[in-house]
């Protein structure tokens, strides 16, 4: 057993009156990331989630800095997930006297942070590994013998184009027979 186990803070908001679908959007964003990348990548999602995300954000970082004593640049944002939450249902009226339902989603989202290594040793380059080698190129001789293989290729017939339909037009009067000599 280790002396010191990882403190592990967490936070979490019910009820949030965001589709479910759409909060885990935002929250995709921020898992693994640092504290302060998480909260520059929050204040620039444009999506309204993202703003309930930042509020569960810094609640997580004050409790544990009030409650664990860690420091809030520190922490990594371990796990973060949006649970499914009762659905409100309404009714809207609709023509002819029908009703149509209307579903209001909510969420829970839960954030996890641990603390971690700050963001300059977290951001280091990987360790150096072996090269792979660069792929060969193509031969130039394939798009030639795909060419023959079209031109052996008996080239079926073009179709006709269609006429263009005639404009309507007045009937004539058919021609009166002229009395010939019978």
């Amino acid at each position: 057993m280790s002396t010191r186990e990882t403190q592990e803070v967490r936070a979490a908001a019910n009820w949030l009156r965001v589709s479910p679908r759409k909060a885990r959007l935002v929250v995709e964003h921020i898992r693994g990331r640092t504290v302060p990348e998480a909260r520059t990548v929050l204040a620039f999602t444009d999506r309204a989630a993202a703003r309930e995300v930042e509020k569960l954000l810094r609640s997580a970082v004050s409790n544990a800095e009030a409650n664990h004593g860690l420091i809030g640049d520190d922490l990594v944002v371990k796990a973060a997930y949006v649970d499914v939450g009762p659905v409100i249902k309404r009714w809207r009226a609709r023509a002819r006297g029908r009703s149509v339902q209307i579903r209001r989603r909510t969420c829970h989202v839960t954030i996890k942070l641990v603390p971690g290594v700050s963001a300059t040793v977290t951001r280091a380059a990987p360790p150096a590994t072996e090269e792979k080698p660069k792929r060969t190129p193509r031969r130039k001789a394939a798009p030639k013998a795909k060419a023959e293989t079209k031109a052996a290729e008996p080239k079926a017939e073009a179709k006709p184009k269609a006429k263009p339909k005639a404009t309507p037009t007045k009937k004539k009067a058919p021609a009166k027979k002229k009395a010939s000599d019978s």
